[in-house]
């Protein structure tokens, strides 16, 4: 997303989500300052830019219904809301500022070099946090139990055999996920966030 795309978001996302909370009567949550809610709005807008309108109104109307507050007449906060849009419309995966931070640490860049890649990419898609020790172990297994399978139907094809249709989709699917792996980490190596 360009800057030019950004921005137009962000304006998206105060035209379609903050403005129609606010006419509602939703008030800034009380723990926080009137410059602290000016800040994660403008965070919320920043990060939500990536949504459609069709989303961003199915978030309003999500939000209105589950408003903060102990007589449920505040904007709920920052944190809430972005759980509920990644459910709504999880971030591309290039958007992410953990995904960009994973594959640009030697941790993706082991992955990427060691063909595990694709499991690690669907871990974080899936939790959104980053992987620990416990969790590697478990992308790592996955992703042996796939090279498996790619041998397994090599091998049936060295034999004379042909892929199913699913093997060749699953096959296709690892391959651009490895794709959008090396995408990612050369996008931060471009813009040079490290």
């Amino acid at each position: 997303m360009d800057a030019k795309e950004q921005a137009a978001g962000e304006a998206r996302v105060r035209r379609l989500l903050v403005e129609p909370l606010v006419r509602l009567g939703l008030a800034k949550p009380t723990k926080l300052t009137v410059a602290q809610f000016e800040a994660m709005i403008a965070d919320l807008c920043s990060k939500l830019a990536y949504m459609s309108d069709l989303n961003l109104q199915a978030l309003a109307e999500q939000a209105a219904s589950m408003p903060a507050g102990k007589n449920q007449d505040q904007f709920p906060i920052a944190a809430k809301i972005l759980q509920w849009a990644a459910a709504i419309q999880p971030p591309p995966d290039d958007a992410s500022p953990l995904f960009r931070a994973v594959f640009s640490d030697g941790l993706g860049q082991s992955a990427l070099a060691e063909g595990w890649a694709p499991e690690l990419l669907g871990h974080l898609r899936k939790s959104r946090i980053w992987p620990r020790e416990y969790d590697l172990k478990q992308i790592r297994s996955r992703a042996e139990d796939a090279r498996r399978q790619i041998v397994r139907q090599d091998e049936h094809v060295a034999r004379g055999g042909t892929l199913t249709e699913a093997e060749w989709n699953f096959r296709k699917a690892r391959r651009q996920a490895q794709d959008k792996c090396q995408r990612i980490a050369a996008l931060v190596a471009e813009v040079g966030e490290r």
